[in-house]
């Protein structure tokens, strides 16, 4: 079990960092003003989502449901657990909306300011420290 949660925790860590450093590249590419720096935005983009974000995402979600499989019963009843995977309900939903945003970037469709992606890329902030003090505090 121990194993299975040590690679939760370093999954988890790198969900989130590809959480907060992905919508900071849409801020950049949003003030890009030439061709070149957009095509490297996207490429980056596009590197990140595929081959950490997503990966470190499924990751998270297979180990956290692993270690919920050793005692379903006791964590099920947990209230703590139910707002912990809710907001893992909705970073999963954030996730899935960075994608699309990135699809909009690719596609030369991007309608957003840098100041929406400044603001948006503070959200996984808040839902980190819930997370966090739901695991360790256990408040309810």
């Amino acid at each position: 079990m121990l194993w299975v949660k040590a690679f939760h925790i370093v999954a988890v860590v790198t969900w989130f960092a590809a959480l907060f450093y992905l919508p900071r590249l849409f801020v950049y590419h949003a003030m890009a003003e030439d061709q070149i720096s957009r095509e490297r935005f996207k490429i980056m983009q596009r590197k990140l989502y595929r081959g950490i974000m997503t990966p470190s995402m499924i990751a998270v979600l297979v180990l956290g449901g692993w270690l919920i499989s050793y005692s379903p019963a006791a964590y099920m009843q947990s209230h703590w657990m139910h707002a912990k995977l809710t907001l893992v309900l909705l970073l999963v939903g954030y996730h899935h909306y960075c994608g699309y945003l990135m699809r909009q970037f690719r596609d030369d469709k991007n309608t957003k300011s840098h100041v929406f992606y400044r603001v948006f890329n503070e959200i996984p902030v808040f839902m980190l420290v819930g997370i966090v003090i739901l695991v360790v505090v256990k408040p309810f």
